[in-house]
């Protein structure tokens, strides 16, 4: 053996290379010619790992909703027939790299396809021709849905709208219409109605809320009023089962309403049967500034605490009995009647309307299913099945901002939960236990709350710093109060013994109420953030899809490298000129607001540019010129001339830096940018912001393309 040491040392010599070092243990081992790992090849092996662990199903929930943006966001509508022989090309890919190494970008790209796919799939099949201009007459319908119902009014879903003596059909399928609050209605009554039909407006913003898109999808092609002669004409049937549903809906609040009033019965309602039509617009600040906003919209929470309660109940009643424990399998029909607690709790906040609560009915359904086959039921495979399963079903629900706030705070709790951690001691005393929950809760809190936090910034201009805090108070209450005793009310209205239940919950509701308005009170003028932009969310879903697919620690530098990525691209500017496209509205910014220089501040358009850019907005303006003809307004950096009469034309035309009109302009009208009545009438809202480089106005248009079917075409 030492020869042969010896020849092969005198080898290496030979060839001027030096002997290799003995092998030593441990990191000893790393000299050299052993480097340590950069990082980029430990991601790189940390990939491999997960997909060799077939992590690649976590992701393809995201890969689609990049599908679905993509085909939003194009310039014009796709052709079906490229979308489906796309489709099938990479089906067949699929098929044939079915074994090779990349199959796993083949099938990322295969899932954003099927994403883009859907939106046009799902408007064949539920959307509906957009009404372009109004529609008056005499119309019988069925009413499908009652969104909101107030004792001044109500706002139903109508379908097979009928017309009547000598009205003419609309093209629409279902329609949004706001009706009097009496006599009661139920699903599947036949209405009889004066209705005003009108197209339904577009966003007041570029990359706001598209009141258009969501109702296309949905089949409501039109928002109305019943403006005369409102009658009741058919009662629909009693086999209905949505109809049963909604008149079990409508005693429940009642009830809730005969033993509580004011705010905690409004927010009774709408945490035992999702009506938030009677919580008020001061209530929804108070709750928004003080983070606990989701206390009172039905999600994952309450069917959490609903169904994890009946589950925990029974088993603990079943365990109780000796000759139950050794013959009865008691925690799969704890499991099984946990189920049927989530699917009775979800039809009693709105069923399938209310996407929130069937989403979290859904995971709710594969954690019991995993309890009764015996497997693992919180895992992030779990969460991008219930995922799959939900833009399958309403890919549109993918833009609202409740799937994208209640989503990323379950993939963070989840993803989270499955980092290896150390067994806990065994609680002992109570107030090792009552400082274990109050931890739990306000991790839970602030996991919850950092993974929404840019979502819910983009949505609603606004943050709950103190959210932590007020969650920590108010969750207990919730979880051992407000909710228990909610499902006792509910469970006691058969015997009319539900009173002393109902004033327990408003009990609860009431000092929940006290905490957000004291939290509120510290947040105030904390709870601004800066303006957002569509790049912002898209950074936050890559970031939120590293995080579920890589295991470790190495999940947190996704989040960790989306937050200077949205810093460098994702903020926006305020604008310099607004004008909005279904009113006269025209405002200008002035230092640290806008002033008007055409329209009423309290019009609703006006407001919501006000909430959204957290800006006054108030009328007037101070270097603003009006005449017979229009109006000119002169700023340090540019003018604006609104027209009022053509004659106004030849002297501004070429004079101001903008010319803004409601009118058609004349060719002659040239060296001012414009905006006029055919521009807003296709592009609607108009943002502006002045470039001082090119001397003229950067224009985005609150409807980029009029091509795509959900759009209100002008006519």
């Amino acid at each position: 053996m030492q020869q042969g040491e010896s020849l092969e040392t005198d080898r290496l010599a030979a060839l001027d290379v030096a002997a290799p070092p003995p092998a030593v243990p441990g990191r000893l081992a790393r000299g050299p010619f052993q480097p340590p790992p950069s990082r980029l090849s430990r991601v790189r092996t940390a990939c491999v790992d997960a997909v060799n662990h077939r992590r690649v199903f976590v992701i393809l929930p995201f890969a689609m909703i990049l599908g679905l943006v993509g085909y939003s966001v194009a310039p014009n509508e796709p052709s079906a027939l490229a979308l489906g022989l796309a489709c099938v090309a990479m089906a067949c890919l699929l098929i044939l790299l079915r074994h090779a190494t990349h199959r796993f970008w083949a099938g990322l790209v295969a899932a954003g396809l099927v994403g883009a796919c859907l939106l046009p799939v799902h408007g064949w099949l539920f959307g509906t021709p957009m009404l372009a201009r109004p529609a008056y007459g005499l119309f019988a319908a069925r009413v499908d849905e009652i969104v909101l119902a107030t004792d001044e009014v109500r706002r139903v879903i109508i379908s097979g709208l009928v017309p009547l003596e000598d009205t003419r059909a609309v093209p629409i399928r279902k329609a949004r219409l706001t009706v009097p609050p009496q006599p009661p209605l139920a699903p599947g009554d036949i209405i009889q109605a004066q209705m005003r039909l009108a197209p339904v407006p577009g966003p007041i913003l570029p990359g706001s809320y598209d009141g258009q898109f969501h109702a296309f999808f949905a089949g409501v092609g039109a928002y109305g009023m019943a403006t005369g002669d409102f009658a009741l004409v058919e009662t629909g049937s009693s086999l209905d089962l949505l109809r049963g549903v909604e008149v079990l809906r409508m005693g429940i609040g009642q009830r809730i309403d005969a033993r509580l009033d004011g705010v905690s019965a409004a927010i009774g309602r709408a945490m035992v049967v999702g009506d938030q039509s009677a919580i008020s617009d001061e209530t929804r600040d108070v709750m928004a500034r003080s983070g606990l906003a989701h206390i009172y919209s039905i999600s994952g929470l309450h069917l959490s605490i609903v169904a994890g309660g009946i589950f925990w109940l029974l088993r603990w009643l079943l365990a109780a009995v000796p000759a139950a424990t050794g013959r009865l399998p008691v925690k799969r029909i704890a499991a099984v009647a946990g189920l049927l607690a989530a699917a009775g709790y979800m039809l009693l906040a709105g069923g399938l309307a209310n996407v929130p609560a069937l989403r979290s009915a859904m995971m709710l359904g594969l954690i019991f299913g995993a309890v009764l086959a015996g497997r693992r039921a919180l895992t992030m495979r779990n969460v991008a099945l219930v995922a799959i399963a939900i833009i399958i079903i309403d890919p549109a629900s993918v833009f609202r901002a409740s799937f994208q706030l209640s989503f990323a705070a379950v993939v963070a709790l989840i993803g989270v939960y499955e980092m290896p951690r150390q067994q806990l001691p065994v609680l002992r005393s109570w107030a090792d236990r009552l400082w274990e929950t109050i931890w739990a809760t306000a991790l839970t809190s602030l996991i919850a709350g950092a993974a929404t936090l840019l979502f819910s910034a983009y949505h609603f201009q606004q943050t709950a710093p103190l959210g932590v805090v007020s969650n920590v108070l108010v969750l207990p209450v919730v979880g051992l109060i407000i909710m228990p005793f909610a499902v006792l009310s509910v469970l006691a209205m058969p015997l009319g013994i539900e009173a002393p239940f109902l004033v327990v919950m408003g009990w609860g509701i009431d000092r929940m109420v006290d905490v957000a308005t004291l939290i509120a009170g510290w947040s105030e003028n904390w709870t601004g953030n800066p303006l957002l932009t569509g790049w912002a969310l898209v950074i936050g879903l890559l970031g939120l899809a590293w995080f579920a697919f890589f295991p470790g620690r190495l999940r947190f530098l996704g989040p960790a490298a989306a937050l200077p990525l949205v810093l460098i691209v994702g903020l926006d500017i305020r604008p310099d000129v607004l004008v909005a496209d279904s009113t006269q509205a025209v405002a200008i910014r002035t230092g640290e607001g806008m002033g008007l220089i055409s329209g009423k501040s309290d019009s609703f358009v006006v407001q919501a540019w006000s909430d959204h850019y957290q800006w006054p907005i108030t009328e007037g303006f101070a270097d603003l010129a009006c005449d017979s003809l229009g109006c000119i307004a002169h700023t340090p950096d540019f003018s604006i001339a609104l027209v009022k009469s053509a004659a106004a034309f030849a002297d501004d035309c070429g004079v101001v830096d903008l010319v803004i009109a409601r009118m058609d302009v004349p060719q002659f009208c040239a060296g001012s940018q414009i905006i006029d009545a055919d521009i807003l009438a296709t592009g609607g809202v108009q943002w502006l912001a002045w470039n001082r480089t090119a001397a003229r106005f950067d224009i985005r248009a609150a409807i980029p393309s009029i091509t795509r079917p959900w759009r209100v075409v002008p006519r």
